[in-house]
């Protein structure tokens, strides 16, 4: 989920979008994107309040859109159609793309190039797999040097004496896919995080089919690669495509990989993983600075950003906003509130307010 600060995204110039010479003739499935969401504030709206002994101690603000599967918006709140960038939510349609450019991956690795990982030993194993299919050395990955981004596994890692490396940063996955995407299209290995190389046009291209929008801007995420400023809106409409895709399309195959594998997509343990056990049939990918989207087989689907991006109140919003789609409530228990400790015991809990019965700012 791209955490360092010291990788915040600045904006770039903006190269031109999509990999095509000209746009593809719409169809119901690909229709011409609209304009770009508007680049303003978003007008949040509190979504999730802190309370400790009886009392708000604090309050998270966001936007949340919830989609029914047919595209149409049953329940909203903040604004979800201002543009923000998606971060590491975006990956699932990411690696969409690729698949689309003759990436030949399932499964377990598949679901790793959509990963935001824990830096277990199996995921770094799994991008090793993913490079190994084309000879590829670590060396040639220019995400950022990290430590782990799972707590256990960042401790383990600095105990056994081991430094930032490419390949424990959470996107070598996706990384080492994009490598491996490139080689087998014969488009350059140098420079294959630019905006210009092909390999991102075609990335760009796809975000804007999937969302149905194009792109407000462009700048740098943590790890590196280009990221895309799209709405809230936009990627929950990206991931019900994705969800509701047929099994033989590349969209079916990433929500076939990500839902069998969860723990490849973050880690043993993380509240996505259970998620998307919890739930059946869910796909669902977090996103650094408090992003979360989920869509269900039928296209169902939410986008959430938390303003602050305080990652403890994604999941309470998440758990109200799937509730708002049908889901039962006792599969989304441990998910809708999170204790609020004093002296190690729970004295209060993070939980949803009601945004979704009040009208939209």
């Amino acid at each position: 989920m791209n955490p360092s600060p010291a990788n915040a995204p600045q904006a770039l110039p903006q190269p031109p979008l999509g990999g095509a010479p000209t746009d593809p003739a719409p169809t119901p499935d690909h229709p011409v994107p609209v304009a770009p969401p508007e680049i303003r504030e978003a007008r949040h709206v509190p979504l999730v309040q802190v309370i400790r002994g009886g009392l708000v101690e604090g309050v998270h603000h966001g936007s949340v859109v919830v989609l029914a599967a047919d595209g149409q918006v049953i329940g909203q709140a903040g604004d979800p159609d201002a543009a923000f960038y998606p971060r590491s939510a975006l990956k699932p349609v990411q690696a969409v793309a690729m698949l689309r450019a003759g990436l030949p991956l399932d499964g377990e690795l598949l679901a790793l190039t959509a990963a935001s990982h824990s830096g277990q030993q199996r995921h770094l194993a799994g991008a090793r797999r993913i490079l190994a299919q084309g000879q590829l050395a670590e060396d040639l990955l220019r995400n950022v040097p990290d430590l782990p981004y799972g707590a256990p596994e960042r401790e383990a890692w600095l105990r056994a004496g081991y430094g930032p490396s490419r390949l424990a940063q959470n996107c070598s996955g996706k990384h080492a896919a994009m490598l491996l995407t490139a080689q087998l299209c014969d488009w350059p290995l140098e420079g294959y995080l630019d905006p210009a190389h092909p390999l991102q046009q075609l990335i760009a291209e796809t975000v804007e089919d999937l969302t149905g929008q194009r792109i407000a801007q462009v700048t740098v995420d943590g790890c590196g690669a280009p990221l895309f400023a799209i709405s809230p809106h936009g990627l929950a409409r990206a991931l019900a495509r994705i969800a509701a895709a047929p099994a033989d399309t590349p969209e079916g195959r990433v929500a076939a990989a990500m839902r069998e594998h969860p723990e490849m997509v973050a880690g043993t343990g993380r509240d996505v993983a259970r998620l998307m056990r919890a739930v059946p049939g869910l796909v669902a990918k977090d996103g650094f600075e408090g992003v979360q989207v989920a869509a269900l087989p039928d296209g169902r689907a939410l986008a959430v950003k938390i303003a602050d991006g305080g990652d403890r109140a994604r999941m309470p919003v998440t758990a109200a906003a799937l509730a708002r789609l049908g889901v039962d409530p006792g599969l989304l228990t441990e998910f809708a509130e999170a204790p609020v400790l004093g002296g190690g015991r729970p004295v209060g809990s993070l939980r949803a307010t009601d945004f979704l019965s009040r009208p939209s700012a």
